[in-house]
């Protein structure tokens, strides 16, 4: 056990001495706030492609999904098919148009779209309880990691994440976080996959023996499913295809990245880059899942991929395979913690105070405090339940305003305001209640499939009603998000927060 924790202890060490260097040692200095915000337009289409894999590839992805897996088997394999569909989904109908705005946060952009400063405060509110769903998640896995490896109290992890990503985010804005997340997913991908193959190879030719038959393995406890997650049911797998498809867009960490790139052909190639890297990636959960069924029934969802390496094969090497997991597991949560840490505190500073530099850095400093504080008062389950939760609440909100703002002119802030309420009240209010023990038949376990078109019907309903509210300049807006860029004129009326005043 001694050895296992120092090799775990020396992993993680070095994840994080990694992330510190990587985002803080001669930070690139900028002269205005929307550079600080966007990394001056200077990222290559492959290397943000890796960051956008790096935040996507969280706890949920590296732990929660094959603990899922290896609870309740082949359905779950289902879940990355929603994470594709979702960036095929925004290359298709949203990057372009969005760019095109010139709006760098959801927020702005539901600003610039519908001139209505209350709805840009309105949407900053969904924003960040978003961020915060996805930043608990990834302090609740890191406690239980860090308690499962090293025995330390699970505020430790939480902790620990919490400074790093801060210290990386306060650093230098958006290019330290892009050079901590791309550095760190190939650091995930060798290492998953190493030893996710030495594992394999040991299953069927090693000292553990040949492959039993994985249907008739012990199966680990089934626990109970949050949004969806974790129901193996036909209905279950439909409803997070549905929320991660459509959620995806909403995510303020994916969209901020859209304007990272010098323009927006590079933006497209990095969705397109970003897919082929989720693609490989995602390759290693049903892996671990298999083993995890196996070697490791009845454990904790987010401890299955930890726990194989001691259990098939106990000694120095196991226990060095084990600390490689762990740098894994760190590096899966400091990722995606610096990118939504830089994208809600970039919405929330613009939307409270004047844009600046040290405003961007109060919020992002406020939002690790609430998130550490949220932490403290819940309770760990499995990543994958709250990374869901923020999924159907985006599907719900920022889904319906991205497409139809984008795409149907006639579009008014009542109806997105109306829109947001129904579509993510209901999600709150059945999910909330479904924890209660307050449920409301099928809707409850299913929500997306219910709130996502309700949603989109009130706003089209409630902008017909008021057509009044239609901005005076839509039809400027429109050619400006769709027209060619070499045609679109630049508009004169475009109200970015992030804009060039430091």
């Amino acid at each position: 056990m001694n050895a296992t924790v120092g090799a775990s202890a020396a992993g993680i060490a070095f994840v994080i001495i990694l992330a510190v260097t990587v985002g803080t040692v001669r930070p690139r200095r900028y002269v205005t706030v929307a550079e600080f915000y966007v990394a001056a337009r200077a990222v290559r289409p492959w290397w943000n492609g890796a960051a956008i894999s790096s935040e996507f590839t969280s706890a949920a992805a590296c732990l929660g999904l094959a603990g899922l897996i290896a609870t309740h088997g082949a359905p779950m394999l289902w879940y990355p098919v929603g994470s594709a569909a979702g960036y095929v989904v925004i290359l298709a109908l949203v990057v372009a148009p969005l760019r095109r705005s010139g709006t760098y946060t959801l927020p702005d952009f539901a600003q610039w779209r519908l001139g209505s400063a209350a709805l840009r405060r309105y949407a900053t509110c969904h924003v960040l309880a978003i961020g915060l769903l996805y930043l608990v998640s990834q302090l609740h896995a890191a406690g239980v990691v860090l308690h499962l490896l090293t025995g330390l109290p699970p505020w430790t992890g939480w902790l620990t994440v919490s400074l790093v990503s801060v210290v990386v985010a306060l650093a230098g804005g958006m290019c330290s976080v892009t050079s901590v997340q791309a550095v760190q997913y190939w650091l995930k991908l060798i290492v998953f996959a190493g030893v996710g193959l030495v594992l394999w190879y040991t299953w069927r030719y090693g000292a553990v023996g040949g492959p039993p038959e994985v249907a008739g393995a012990a199966a680990p406890a089934t626990g109970g499913s949050l949004a969806g997650a974790g129901d193996p049911s036909l209905p279950g797998v439909l409803t997070v295809l549905l929320a991660c498809a459509l959620g995806t867009m909403g995510l303020p960490h994916i969209v901020v990245r859209v304007y990272t790139n010098p323009d927006g052909r590079s933006a497209r190639h990095s969705i397109v880059a970003s897919q082929v890297l989720l693609g490989l990636f995602f390759l290693l959960p049903p892996l671990y899942g298999i083993l995890g069924r196996v070697h490791a029934p009845g454990a904790h969802a987010d401890q299955v991929v930890l726990l194989l390496p001691g259990k098939m094969l106990p000694g120095p090497v196991g226990d060095a395979l084990t600390g490689l997991l762990a740098a894994g597991a760190f590096a899966a949560f400091l990722a995606t913690s610096c990118g939504v840490l830089a994208a809600v505190g970039g919405a929330v500073s613009a939307c409270v105070t004047r844009p600046s530099v040290g405003a961007f850095r109060i919020a992002v400093a406020g939002t690790a405090g609430a998130a550490l504080t949220l932490t403290s008062l819940t309770t760990a389950g499995s990543s994958v339940l709250l990374v869901l939760l923020g999924f159907s609440l985006s599907a719900a909100t920022f889904c319906p305003l991205l497409l139809l703002g984008i795409w149907w002119r006639r579009l008014t802030s009542a109806g997105v305001a109306a829109g947001f309420a129904v579509g993510g009240g209901l999600t709150v209010a059945l999910v909330a209640g479904d924890l209660v023990g307050v449920k409301v038949g099928v809707v409850s376990q299913y929500p997306a499939p219910f709130a996502v078109p309700l949603s989109f019907a009130v706003m089209v309903v409630i902008s017909l009603l008021t057509p009044g509210r239609v901005p005076l300049k839509v039809d400027r807006m429109m050619a400006m998000m769709h027209l060619p860029d070499d045609l679109a004129s630049p508009s004169e009326d475009r109200s970015s927060p992030v804009d060039d005043r430091s």
